[in-house]
């Protein structure tokens, strides 16, 4: 309990940067031949909440951490970090194969974006079932026969996830302003220690009251993608005219009001308030990065080669899809809600989707398996049969 509670704390503090943990075959509970085999990145955070839950359900299974260099599954599956081979690699390498009887192997639905289920099959052997995004729904997934419900599939932005990234983005800027307030601004040392930390927390803990506002489509003459990382609508100015009023008032109250104060003040405010705004909506599950110029693509449905066998529908993180069985294809009656992960376009078997670019150009299924994201959204990262 207390290696968990200390490796979310500093997890959280330091999430921005990779977390190792030691890769390899971990049993919970006492596991038999038919026991499930779940297998995720080598992320620490991650791997300690699945063993928490696991461990806390009584649940017998085995549990593979394969290389994902340290980085979430979502975000190394993504950026080409997380692979076909790291999967294969440890499936192999751990000799799963000669402790169960069976070869279903679970994997978090959001590696989705970088892991071909078929390749991994074609390779070992083992068929790839899709998990729950979050490792809270692994119990009722297993009750459910390894079916999951929408809710399952769906990702969240909760109040625990958002207070998360506040804590993420307040402790180095917090740090950060107080190391060069020791040195400029002695007497406002503690004060704005204290103030990067409230002003994320306002950010994010708010943010479903703002969320609506929020466009990482914009497009149009004058607007560039560096645009949309500094601009989220109108909240950088609501919230920085909140902060003056309150600033004013203090003032006024303490007999302190003067120009310098104001000054000193909105200026600090406003850098902080810069700092924690640039790519908000990429520090969320829920909109498509700024910085990312697939942002601006659509998904496009090859209604001719679907069969709608409903893979795209398992593994989309914002339930965009719906089968159509009178059809015998799927629809995406949300496709507002796409975040152009690419999961639907990785795993469809029959390659019946790929993006499309406004000016009319298409993104073929095997560029998007091939080329992975690097962190500005360039799809450069090439991986081959095991080399990133």
């Amino acid at each position: 309990m207390l290696r968990y509670i200390l490796v979310n704390v500093v997890g959280t503090l330091l999430r921005a940067f990779p977390m190792p943990c030691r890769t390899g075959l971990v049993k919970i509970g006492n596991p038999d031949e038919n026991s499930p085999v779940f297998l995720t990145g080598n992320y620490c955070v991650t791997v300690e909440r699945v063993r928490r839950v696991l461990e806390r359900e009584g649940i017998d299974c085995y549990l593979l951490v394969a290389n994902s260099r340290d980085i979430n599954v979502w975000c190394s599956a993504a950026g080409g970090h997380f692979t076909n081979h790291d999967v294969v690699s440890a499936l192999k390498t751990s000799e799963i194969e000669k402790l169960v009887r069976h070869r279903n192997v679970i994997l978090p639905q959001l590696a989705a974006v970088g892991i071909e289920a078929r390749k991994v099959r074609e390779k070992t052997g083992w068929n790839v079932i899709w998990g729950p995004v979050y490792a809270r729904d692994i119990p009722e997934f297993l009750r459910n026969g390894y079916k999951k419900t929408p809710k399952m599939r769906r990702v969240e932005f909760p109040l625990t996830q958002r207070v998360e990234m506040a804590t993420m983005w307040a402790f180095p800027f917090s740090l950060i302003a107080a190391f060069m307030a020791f040195f400029l601004w002695r007497s406002a040392l503690i004060p704005l220690f204290l103030l990067s930390w409230l002003l994320p927390y306002a950010i994010f803990v708010s943010f479903p009251l703002y969320s609506r506002f929020l466009d990482s489509k914009k497009r149009g003459p004058g607007v560039s993608r560096y645009t949309v990382i500094f601009d989220f609508g109108k909240i950088p100015l609501i919230f920085k005219a909140a902060f003056i009023l309150l600033l004013v008032a203090y003032g006024a109250l303490t007999g302190g009001l003067n120009l310098e104060f104001v000054l000193r003040w909105g200026f600090a405010s406003l850098l902080i308030i810069l700092m924690i705004s640039i790519d908000l909506m990429g520090s969320t599950p829920v909109y498509k990065s700024g910085l990312h110029e697939e942002r601006l693509l659509r998904v496009a449905l090859d209604g001719e080669r679907c069969t709608g066998c409903g893979v795209c529908v398992d593994v989309c993180p914002r339930a965009c899809y719906e089968v159509d069985g009178e059809n015998h294809t799927v629809m995406m009656p949300r496709a507002d809600k796409c975040v152009q992960c690419g999961a639907c376009i990785v795993q469809c078997p029959f390659e019946a989707l790929r993006f499309e670019a406004p000016d009319g150009r298409a993104i073929p299924p095997e560029i998007v398996r091939r080329f992975k994201l690097n962190l500005m959204g360039k799809r450069l990262v090439r991986v081959d049969e095991g080399r990133v």
